[in-house]
């Protein structure tokens, strides 16, 4: 084997190698509680779902809390049924009245807390989506904070509560969140009416909600796993290159 191929060999096993470790850094980045809207506009309803990992290698996931806004509370908020788990909306007095669509509220749903029997919790490599239909959004531009707490069967809670900066390096544990747009029209929409239309929307359909990272981890993995298998081809074609070259001088 000459100088130059074992240089171009090297050269691409080190490639390969990168393109592994980036794929993994993207998966490990992945792994947070995260919350995927299907409508963000202003004034309207929006069915959300929240994306819950199991990150522990020994206990598993048996239950979590989602606190909602309290300064743009919503009004209305249904839950979408899990098998194996109980939903409880609670609902409590706000720290100070807000007016909502020109009616003052006092009182709204402050949180949701998902409990699993023991035949569903989630274990290792195991994640588990919950949905919410909730209303009306605030004003465009609002960022709307969803801190949850995980808690384990080791009696472990995970709390994803911190904040986002811009232009910072994410948190190790960012809180799921959204941010507003402007008004589409679809206010008149009742909160039933949205689950419903959420439910039934293609698989395919393309909406205006926030990017779930696990997706982004995804692509990155199909991205990279073609660029292996390119670079792997290439590597193969080196050595039965080389191997005809050396045959051929024989």
């Amino acid at each position: 084997m000459n100088t130059s191929f074992r240089r171009t060999l090297k050269t691409l096993t080190a490639a390969a190698a990168a393109a592994g470790m980036v794929a993994a850094g993207a998966t490990a980045a992945s792994a947070h509680v995260t919350v995927n809207p299907d409508d963000t506009g202003a004034n309207g309803y929006s069915h959300l779902t929240f994306n819950v990992p199991n990150e522990s290698p020994t206990a598993k996931t048996s239950k979590l809390e989602v606190t909602l806004p309290t300064d743009t509370p919503f009004t209305s908020v249904s839950v979408k049924p899990v098998e194996g788990w109980t939903a409880q909306v609670i609902t409590s007095d706000l720290p100070k009245p807000v007016t909502v669509s020109g009616t003052t509220v006092t009182k709204a749903p402050s949180s949701v807390v998902w409990t699993a029997d023991e035949a569903h919790q989630l274990g290792q490599n195991q994640y588990q989506s919950f949905s919410l239909s909730v209303g009306r959004l605030p004003a465009e531009g609002t960022t709307v904070t969803l801190k949850a707490a995980q808690t384990y069967t080791d009696g472990s809670v995970v709390k994803w509560d911190e904040a986002s900066a811009a232009g910072q390096p994410e948190p190790k544990h960012p809180a799921p969140s959204f941010v507003t747009t402007a008004d589409d029209g679809a206010a008149a929409a009742t909160p039933s009416a949205a689950a419903a239309a959420a439910a039934q929307a293609p698989a395919g359909e393309t909406t205006r909600a926030s990017q779930n990272t696990s997706d982004a981890a995804s692509v990155w993995g199909i991205v990279l796993g073609a660029a292996g298998f390119v670079l792997g081809a290439a590597a193969l074609g080196l050595v039965l290159t080389g191997r005809r070259t050396r045959t051929a001088a024989k």
